[in-house]
């Protein structure tokens, strides 16, 4: 071992020089290949260290983006492939009209109503007008670059390989893509929060007939449409953790940063980890959303970042006025104007083509749906217009890229600043001069609380203060959205209107608004749309601060710090309520409750379990499943403000409300029905968590530890109850790219991270399952970021890809 090894670092090095001094320079690609598979002569290195993480060298940005294109397309063919497919509004002509859709870009409930809108936004040139804007309104130069270069790697791996994957092998649908494909994807992902939201209602409107267009019809229900948008703004399935540390909380002065985002385990949103070197000119590492040729959170030798999912609105309504004699014309200033037609033509597998209109007025398309999740209606008299200003916002790219290349807290803000790209996250950043940096800089609609009170409808007065959501009158001109001087894209805000601190010893965001970034430095004065002041924080971000803020003042923090607070796996629900219950629990008569069912059911075994109980949700904790359990029904059955006997104060947020009603109705009721179910179940009341907490991977059950938002839980899964098989057997969302990063004074970050569901989705790659059991065994990858820590990786395999080989 000890003459081999050097020779074969050597030879490695050797290699990887060889190949990079032969990548050859990269064709030119004109605009009418915009929409052709890219050709040329692009190529890059690809090593390839532990468990499949690519370090790609590109000598450009084509040839990075190719190398990036090539590597995603070898691990991830199939899900990318039918990503693709849907945002070419094809799956209806593969799938069938009612097959199940692609919820990873879209809300739409089948994939009749994605086709439709996404060959709507094709067949207008959408995403062709905006990859010509100018720059920073439009991609720069190196972004489209990296779109061209990724759909050449993807098509020349497609080319160049055979798919063993069963979820597409020799499937027709799997097809070279275009520069336009990558682009259409960004569009997706920048509008899921808006036009992606309301997919069905845009593609469902029809304008009233017959004695529709001559009655008043029903009005909205501002109740509903408040559950809706709070719903999309606070999404119980994904989310995310992360904060960063200060300097002077830390043991060597300089920044630390924990990621820790709640994504998709399945399907097209899931993260996939790399490092991309474009020598000189860029040098970051951490993980691109699938289909993207940038990452989107990472790190590099100054810097680290994460997002979370924000509590900002990223769309708005106009409520229109309409013409009395035709409910497709509406009236501005009492000038009528009329309604565009989009009509859309989507070929179904087995069938006719099936052809819909859309209906599009100078705010956006008409919304309606009156059952539906935005429950809009469209009468004779009102409709409701759809505005969505990230369906100009090409910038998401640029911004990450931004990022990249900062050297410090304060160039991130610039990218923030300078591109302004984000459509529905926080950015949380620390670096390694020892500056924090939290800051909700996302593209939202520029409704601040003035215009808000002057031009609200009816229904906005109750909308906007309740869920941020603001419903203007469409029939004035005075209500139209303004612009900051600062804002790259009109109707919109600028810069310095986001909420943002700076060089706190801890900012921290767990999907609440941005008022307690820190709880000693709270942020308030801004607009309601971009979230909620002095309201109840949920159980996660109360948690959160608590930890993080006692880590803050105990001063002395390490990156090993960082993962303890990861795989801490304090349940902070427990930590409020589970002594109370299992007290209630022993005291209630005879040792029986009543289940939903009416029957009564012996709980006394249940008592000393929840006492013993550590209130962690490690694999091997004793009663954490039973807790679990009983904590679901008893959110389900007893309102927050029935739930606890002190309630909430603005003047103490971290610590209230608190003290468990276990009067409340529904107690004993959630306590019975939980031990009842497990027992139906075959489930030990005392069992280990991971035995019944699992994902199965090859036939195999790997033990999963962390637990559900509702109970507050930092290293947040939400598993899926199958009570036949036994228990929990598979995650949806959850911890997913974890990364804590710290710096030491060398060139080489202090990394750790992991991709808690591996790299690839293919069950047949050796790494389709490997880092999830390390999640499972809360172990971590320790980073190679430096050319040498790559060059010493064990398993180090260097790749040269090129578009002829």
């Amino acid at each position: 071992m000890r003459t081999t090894r050097p020779r074969r670092l050597a030879a490695a090095a050797a290699a990887l020089l060889t190949a990079t001094a032969a990548l050859p320079a990269a064709a030119a690609e004109g605009h009418s290949r915009q929409q052709h598979p890219s050709h040329g002569g692009m190529s890059a290195v690809i090593r390839y260290t532990e468990y499949g993480i690519p370090h790609i060298v590109g000598k450009d940005y084509k040839s990075l983006g190719f190398g990036t294109g090539w590597a995603q397309a070898a691990d991830q063919v199939c899900t990318l492939a039918d990503g693709f497919v849907t945002v070419r509004g094809e799956r209806s002509r593969y799938f069938g009209a009612d097959g199940a859709t692609d919820s990873a870009l879209s809300s739409a409930s089948g994939n009749l109503a994605g086709d439709l809108y996404f060959r709507g936004v094709r067949q207008t040139g959408t995403v062709e007008k905006l990859l010509a804007e100018p720059a920073p309104r439009g991609p720069s130069r190196q972004v489209k670059d990296l779109m061209r270069g990724f759909a050449a790697g993807y098509n020349a791996w497609l080319k160049q390989n055979r798919i063993n994957d069963p979820a597409c092998r020799g499937a027709t649908w799997v097809r070279p893509v275009s520069t336009l494909d990558v682009a259409a994807r960004f569009y997706a992902i920048a509008v899921l929060g808006g036009q992606g939201g309301a997919v069905d209602e845009i593609t469902s409107a029809r304008p009233p007939t017959g004695s529709g267009a001559r009655g008043g019809g029903s009005a909205p229900d501002a109740e509903a449409l408040v559950r809706a948008v709070r719903e999309r703004t606070a999404d119980t399935a994904m989310g995310s953790n992360a904060v960063a540390f200060r300097g002077d909380t830390t043991a060597n002065g300089r920044g630390l940063l924990l990621g820790n985002p709640h994504y998709p385990w399945h399907g097209g949103r899931r993260f996939w980890q790399a490092q991309q070197t474009i020598p000189g000119e860029l040098n970051v590492a951490g993980a691109a959303l699938l289909g993207s040729p940038t990452l989107a959170i990472g790190y590099n030798s100054h810097v680290a970042w994460s997002h979370t999912v924000s509590t900002g609105v990223p769309f708005n309504l106009h409520q229109l006025k309409l013409d009395p004699a035709d409910p497709t014309v509406y009236l501005v200033d009492g000038k009528p104007e009329r309604m565009k037609k989009r009509t859309v033509t989507v070929a179904v597998k087995g069938g006719a083509p099936v052809t819909r209109t859309q209906w599009w007025t100078r705010y956006g398309p008409v919304a309606a749906d009156a059952g539906g999740e935005l429950p809009l209606p469209w009468t004779a008299t009102t409709a409701f217009a759809f505005n969505d200003p990230n369906a100009a916002n090409m910038r998401f790219a640029d911004t990450s890229l931004g990022f990249g290349k900062a050297r410090g807290t304060a160039d991130v803000l610039a990218s923030l600043a300078r591109h302004q790209g984000l459509p529905w996250v926080n950015t949380i950043a620390a670096d390694s001069s020892g500056h924090s940096l939290y800051s909700q800089s996302q593209v939202l609609p520029r409704i601040t609380d003035d215009l808000a009170a002057r031009c609200s409808t009816d229904l906005g007065r109750a909308t906007y203060p309740a869920g941020g959501l603001a419903v203007l009158d469409g029939s004035r001109g005075d209500c139209a959205l303004g612009s900051d001087p600062d804002a790259v894209q009109r109707g919109t805000f600028g810069p310095a209107r986001m909420p943002t601190l700076k060089d706190a010893p801890y900012v921290e965001n767990s999907n609440d608004s941005a008022w307690l970034a820190n709880a000693d430095r709270p942020l308030t004065g801004y607009e309601r749309v971009f979230g909620n002041i002095g309201t109840q924080r949920s159980l996660r971000t109360r948690g959160a601060i608590e930890d993080v803020a006692a880590m803050a003042q105990r001063g002395g923090l390490t990156v090993r710090d960082l993962e303890r607070q990861q795989f801490g796996n304090r349940v902070p629900a427990a930590d409020l309520a589970v002594a109370d219950t299992a007290k209630a629990c022993a005291a209630l008569p005879g040792g029986t409750a009543t289940g939903s069912d009416g029957k009564a059911v012996d709980v006394t075994q249940a008592c000393p379990v929840l006492a013993a109980w550590d209130r962690t949700m490690d694999t091997s904790s004793r009663g954490a499943l039973l807790f679990d359990r009983f904590w679901r029904k008893l959110s389900a059955k007893v309102p927050t403000a029935q739930r606890w006997k002190v309630q909430f104060s603005a003047a103490d947020p971290v610590r209230t409300p608190n003290t468990l009603n276990t009067g409340a109705p529904g107690f004993a009721t959630a306590l019975a029905d939980a031990v009842a179910e497990l027992r139906a179940a075959g489930i030990a009341l005392d069992s280990r968590l991971g035995e019944h907490q699992v994902v199965v991977r090859n036939g195999q059950r790997i033990p999963v530890h962390g637990g559900t938002e509702g109970m507050g839980v930092w290293n947040k899964i939400e598993p899926v109850w199958d009570q036949a098989r036994g228990g929990y057997t598979e995650v949806t969302t959850g911890s997913s790219h974890i990364q804590a990063v710290g710096w030491d004074g060398g060139r080489c970050p202090v990394a750790r991270t992991l991709l808690t569901y591996s790299q690839s989705s293919n069950p047949n790659s050796p790494h389709f399952s490997d880092q999830t059991r390390l999640f499972s065994g809360e172990k971590w990858v320790t980073a190679r970021f430096c050319e040498k820590d790559v060059l010493a990786s064990p398993v180090l395999r260097v790749v040269s890809v090129s578009e002829h080989r």
